[in-house]
């Protein structure tokens, strides 16, 4: 069971535990999506998913398939689930005075956490329809704009926290840069890159130019917002933490460029394609390669920057093994889906359309293991987390 009526104990943060359960769908959904050849759609749908279960392809690959798309549904269930157990204590925090407290504090951005989840809810609400679905993808030009709407009014609620939030910063100049000493507020850019990125998608695969064109102009809105509050946010966050160090609770902050990179390419990628088929330009798999190496490369970094920042604090044997809880400890889960994630699109895109790997060979099959070993680990941490902090037991949960 699910902790309730947190009060003033609730932190905005929690909606990264949806967020996180979230992101594991995209995360599994690359099994299907990468190694399971469409031709004819540019996403794996439930008629490229058929043959496969009906053993066409061997018993082996029909079980696994069934076990992916199993965990699939397993972790959509879970994100729906977390979300609106966010929604319910959210709106009870709303009436709080830490709410109000937080909302005059550089705390503010935490606010964003909630259209960056809703923006997941959208992608795992369409994996679940091209999936388990039959026929759904004849209409998806219908959808196409169905799915905009959803991103333009997450967009707009983006917008608007990040309008009160800077209005009341610019006006006031009450922002505190001591306290800043972490990448935290690159939260706000991890938002709209995550709306940008669901923007690009009917821009890359409407074959309607209204469409097409709307799905790419709308992202690089987005994206152009993201790229310039990223570069603000990341020099005014690593001055502090070069000045002040950085705090043991916020450590994990460091991982936040993993999933906006991720993002971010994605986002590009996509965009590349849009142009391509809606407005006759040239694809270079080439360029691809050095795009997805370059991302890869400095998420490979900052990773491993991360851990070893997280480590010497014992952020891992505190917050994780140990007693100390914090809500932000959920934001090691996105980091670990988005490398997985990402580490698949530099495989597909970089290394197999280039003629670097051969799909399905030995090799290309070692090339994933370090990605599942990745996903293996988010999945345990965001259960350990989710019985940490949000289980109740005996009379903890009658309490409530």
């Amino acid at each position: 069971m699910l902790k309730r009526h947190l009060g003033e104990a609730y932190s905005p943060l929690y909606f990264l535990a949806a967020l996180g359960a979230g992101g594991l769908v995209p995360s599994f959904f690359m099994y299907p999506m990468f190694m399971i050849r469409h031709p004819d759609t540019p996403m794996v749908t439930f008629e490229a998913l058929l043959p496969v279960l009906n053993g066409t392809h061997g018993m082996v690959a029909a079980i696994m398939l069934a076990v992916v798309l199993t965990l699939i549904l397993f972790f959509a269930l879970l994100h729906f689930r977390l979300l609106f157990w966010n929604i319910r204590e959210y709106r009870n925090f709303r009436r709080t005075e830490a709410f109000e407290t937080l909302r005059n504090s550089n705390a503010e951005v935490q606010l964003m956490a909630i259209p960056l989840t809703l923006a997941m809810s959208v992608n795992v609400a369409f994996i679940l329809g091209a999936l388990f679905v039959p026929g759904l993808w004849n209409y998806v030009e219908y959808l196409f704009p169905v799915a905009m709407l959803a991103f333009a009014a997450i967009g707009l609620y983006a917008l608007k926290i990040l309008g009160e939030y800077f209005t009341r910063i610019i006006t006031s100049g009450n922002f505190n840069c001591a306290g800043n000493n972490n990448l935290g507020q690159m939260l706000a850019v991890f938002s709209l890159a995550m709306i940008a990125v669901g923007f690009a998608a009917p821009g890359a695969m409407s074959h309607t130019f209204a469409i097409n064109a709307a799905g790419i102009g709308l992202s690089l809105f987005f994206l152009s917002l993201a790229v310039l509050l990223g570069i603000v946010k990341l020099v005014l966050g690593i001055r502090a933490i070069f000045e002040h160090g950085i705090s043991e609770a916020a450590s994990p902050s460091l991982w936040i460029l993993i999933p906006i990179l991720t993002l971010s390419g994605i986002t590009i990628i996509r965009l590349i394609m849009g142009l391509h088929h809606g407005f006759d330009t040239g694809l270079s798999y080439p360029v691809l390669f050095v795009l997805t190496a370059v991302i890869v490369s400095l998420q490979i970094f900052f990773g491993l920057l991360g851990y070893a920042v997280m480590k010497k604090l014992g952020y891992f044997r505190d917050y994780i093994a140990g007693d100390k809880r914090d809500a932000g400890s959920f934001a090691l889960i996105c980091p670990g889906v988005a490398f997985f994630v990402f580490g698949a699109f530099f495989i597909t895109f970089g290394l197999v359309r280039n003629g670097i790997l051969e799909h399905l060979s030995l090799s290309y099959f070692l090339s994933w293991s370090p990605l599942v070993l990745v996903q293996l680990i988010t999945v345990v941490t965001l259960f350990r987390l989710g019985r940490k902090l949000l289980g109740c037991k005996g009379a903890e949960c009658r309490s409530a």
